[in-house]
């Protein structure tokens, strides 16, 4: 067998788990820029919802080109955010948490109930313009944004932000902006990954946009780590292709996934990817190697 036509049925089998890694991980990056600003938000999912369905509609009503319909599923979330956020920002911790679950909701609920959204049918038939390229590219241009923004004077102010809320505003911080600000670079980010999704699955419904999915988003970042960029990814990573390794037993993903976060918010609470952690330990086996070799020239 050649190598093309390996990687034909490679392709052909897996193609859909390749997709579902890339969209993820866009999708915990958007999280991880809502909690390095000490937000612990919910509402992704909702904006991955918005962004696909106005995405969708744009393509199957309007016929605008792919790349239009994108950007919309970028902005639209990115400006209910903005709406919601600046009276919901005021709450913090679990008070935040259910507020943006129960936003989350009211999305839902909305969707389901409209008539140009097809109700509980969703949308059949969306063009699957999505190529692996597309989300590639855009998950280039989101990890590149968010590392310079992390480099910035405003990644600066959402970790200070995040060290402590009080200290910061003492220092001169716009606490409010900055965090309003991290919310909506957040929903940007989540509604491009679902208009990316929309376009791949052909179809899209409510309840792929619920509970579930907000606590799949927030494990995947939590899993991997928040204190970097790669966290993230890794944590998107493992956990989009554990549902192939355990397809057997896929009706308690959810229990799973919730396992998981209990777990490394006990045992790993700087998540999987904690490069502090992992230069103490290469410090240290380098340290008993040496140790080693100079008891080995001793004897």
């Amino acid at each position: 067998m050649g190598f093309m036509e390996w990687w034909d049925g490679f392709w052909a089998t897996y193609n859909t788990v390749i997709f579902s890694v890339g969209v993820n991980a866009m999708l915990a990056l958007s999280i991880y820029v809502t909690l390095s600003c000490g937000l612990l938000s919910l509402a992704n999912a909702a904006f991955m919802g918005i962004g696909a369905y106005v995405a969708s509609l744009i393509t199957m009503q309007a016929g605008l080109p792919f790349p239009v319909a994108l950007a919309a599923g970028g902005v639209l979330p990115a400006l209910v955010a903005l709406l919601i956020g600046i009276p919901t920002l005021r709450l913090s911790g679990v008070y935040l948490a259910m507020a943006t679950l129960g936003f989350g909701e009211v999305v839902r609920v909305v969707v389901l109930n409209m008539e140009i959204t097809g109700g509980p049918m969703g949308l059949n038939g969306v063009p699957p313009v999505t190529e692996w390229w597309h989300i590639v590219l855009l998950l280039g241009v989101t990890v590149y944004f968010l590392a310079r923004v992390r480099r910035s004077k405003i990644g600066r102010a959402f970790e200070a932000i995040k060290e402590d809320e009080v200290a910061a505003r003492l220092m001169g911080v716009n606490v409010a902006g900055y965090k309003l600000l991290a919310f909506v670079i957040g929903a940007a980010i989540a509604g491009v990954a679902g208009a990316l999704n929309a376009h791949y699955t052909f179809t899209i419904g409510p309840n792929n946009y619920g509970f579930e999915n907000a606590v799949d988003i927030l494990t995947m970042a939590v899993f991997g780590g928040t204190s970097n960029l790669i966290g993230p990814m890794i944590g998107s990573t493992i956990l989009s292709l554990l549902p192939e390794v355990l397809r057997h037993f896929k009706d308690f993903r959810l229990a799973a996934n919730g396992l998981i976060l209990i777990l490394v918010v006990l045992y790993l609470p700087k998540g999987i990817w904690d490069p502090r952690r992992i230069r103490a330990f290469m410090q240290r086996r380098n340290s008993g190697n040496s140790n080693n070799s100079a008891s080995k020239k001793v004897n």
